[in-house]
């Protein structure tokens, strides 16, 4: 894969309310998602949908939280 998918793929960022109702283990853990699609989602407050299926709004900082083990797994079979 070329350097641009390193460049488009972001754990998500704080930006709006978040408006999921996906409970359980997905809410414990930080997102891949497109950098383009996380910035849409500041502007418009529509959600985004990580790599591994997850449909939200960002609003916490991903920082805080670790990687999710799917989204990891999925984004590393992308770059093979």
């Amino acid at each position: 894969m070329s350097m641009d998918v390193l460049n488009k793929v972001l754990p998500d960022s704080e930006t709006k309310p978040d408006t999921s109702h996906d409970g359980g283990d997905r809410e414990r853990f930080s997102h891949y998602v497109q950098k383009d699609k996380i910035t849409e989602s500041a502007v418009t407050g529509n959600p985004v949908i990580a790599l591994c299926g997850k449909v939200w709004v960002p609003n916490r900082d991903p920082k805080k939280f670790p990687v999710c083990p799917e989204c990891k797994k999925i984004y590393e079979e992308m770059m093979a």
